[in-house]
């Protein structure tokens, strides 16, 4: 078996964690109180649901997962919602006051997550990796998240570790600490993480508008899209395919450097029903889509910078040859660059199992899908933006004595902003032309 523990972390770990344990229960026909109805399992039913769920004696599917948060009120609505029954109760971990968007707040409940993720650990045959759900902004997600992976990647040192992290927007801000609360965490990221997938609401709210005709988009709607993706991640762990993909496959062909590895996301065909019928929905119309700018689930440009390497996972009803012909179109097309150290760039995983929608969701009922994973130099447009708005707030020391005040020093401030820095210019670096030699122009090193 190959599992798969999700931790959900802070408000925006946990509404995504929702979308997706909704998305997963009806994948695998597991009801809210995490029974199997009995034709499922008189067919001999498949084990595809182990990666994500592990049965009881008593014949319940309990999700392999933790949710933490500081506060209770975002986890007490796990606990009263429609899937109360489907987990236990000790997955979810709730404190009394909350980290009040400060990075340096949170630190006592770890332990206690930790022993609960062992103990799931502990139940797993195979365990592929984790998959860590939560945003760099706010103050649980960022700084009880940060210490987490650190405490992680020493216990699972071999393990893969994917955050499916929520970036701070250009213009949509959840808080005026953002910057700083975002500079920390992605420093750590750039340590204790393998593989982060980076989101932004801006740009999932643009892609609802503008796809979906949604005047006004709820996060229930962003978090549907968000979990369309997961569940595109880990479809080859759960159900068989042409083209199998596991999680240390994925870090392997998207990660050509340790510290570069923040990844764009998009996702096809995100289409309302209305418009389903009238779309023509062909694997290359599918290709092309995924490497629209607009559809990237984070705001930066990939016209801006070069490809270093994109992970295709196509579900439904697709066969290698038309993959392999979409991709060889793509690859003529001047508007796609890839840097010109890596000339063949795709990696492609083929699902036979199509994409289950969510009942009175958003999404059209679709044949097939694909989720584009594709790792750019243009995601420094999001580092370089973070940077600046740290640097205007960190320049007078606005708010810095609220992280001082829990025990944090301002040399920390500093060396994150300088890692910042120096991710920025790693980026600058992988893009830039070879010389004649092959190895990068930097004067006398050579």
């Amino acid at each position: 078996m190959r599992e798969c523990v999700s931790i959900h972390i802070g408000q925006a770990g946990i509404q995504v964690g929702n979308a997706c344990w909704e998305l997963f229960c009806l994948e695998h026909g597991i009801q809210p109180d995490g029974q199997l109805p009995m034709e499922k399992t008189c067919n001999g039913g498949d084990d595809a649901f182990m990666t994500f769920f592990s049965e009881t004696g008593a014949g319940k599917h309990v999700p392999r997962c933790i949710f933490l948060d500081l506060e209770p009120t975002v986890i007490d609505e796990v606990r009263t919602g429609t899937y109360r029954q489907l987990f236990h109760p000790e997955q979810l971990i709730s404190g009394k006051e909350d980290a009040a968007n400060n990075f340096a707040l949170g630190k006592e409940s770890v332990d206690l997550c930790l022993d609960r993720i062992r103990k799931l650990a502990d139940g797993c045959t195979g365990l592929q990796g984790f998959l860590v759900f939560h945003s760099v902004g706010g103050g649980t997600g960022s700084g009880l998240g940060s210490l987490l992976l650190e405490r992680l990647s020493v216990d699972y040192g071999k393990k893969s570790k994917i955050s499916m992290c929520v970036f701070p927007s250009p213009q949509v801000s959840g808080a005026v600490v953002e910057p700083y609360n975002g500079v920390l965490s992605t420093h750590s990221l750039l340590e204790h993480t393998d593989v982060a997938i980076m989101l932004d609401n801006e740009a999932i709210y643009d892609i609802c508008r503008r796809n979906l005709d949604m005047e006004r988009p709820t996060y229930t709607n962003l978090n549907r899209l968000v979990c369309q993706v997961v569940s595109s991640l880990t479809a080859s762990l759960r159900f068989d395919g042409a083209l199998n993909v596991d999680l240390a496959e994925f870090q392997t062909n998207l990660v050509p450097y340790p510290r570069i590895h923040f990844m764009l996301s998009s996702y096809a065909p995100v289409i309302s029903a209305e418009k389903a019928y009238h779309e023509q929905l062909s694997v290359y119309a599918l290709t092309n889509s995924v490497f629209e700018p607009s559809n990237m689930m984070a705001k930066c440009d990939p016209r801006h910078g070069k490809y270093m390497a994109c992970c295709l996972m196509y579900r439904g009803d697709v066969v290698p040859k038309d993959v392999n012909a979409a991709i060889g179109t793509i690859k003529t097309k001047r508007t796609i660059q890839f840097v010109d150290w890596c000339p063949t760039g795709f990696k492609c995983g083929i699902n036979y199992q199509p994409p289950t929608v969510v009942p009175g969701g958003d999404l059209a009922r679709v044949q097939r899908a694909v989720c584009m994973l594709s790792n750019t130099t243009s995601v420094a447009e999001v580092f370089s933006r973070l940077d600046h708005k740290f640097d205007l707030m960190y320049s007078k020391r606005a708010f810095v004595h609220w992280y001082v005040g829990e025990g944090m020093e301002e040399g920390e401030f500093s060396e994150a902003r300088e890692d910042l820095a120096a991710l920025e210019k790693d980026y600058e670096e992988v893009g830039a032309e070879s010389d004649e030699t092959g190895y990068e122009d930097e004067g006398e090193e050579y």
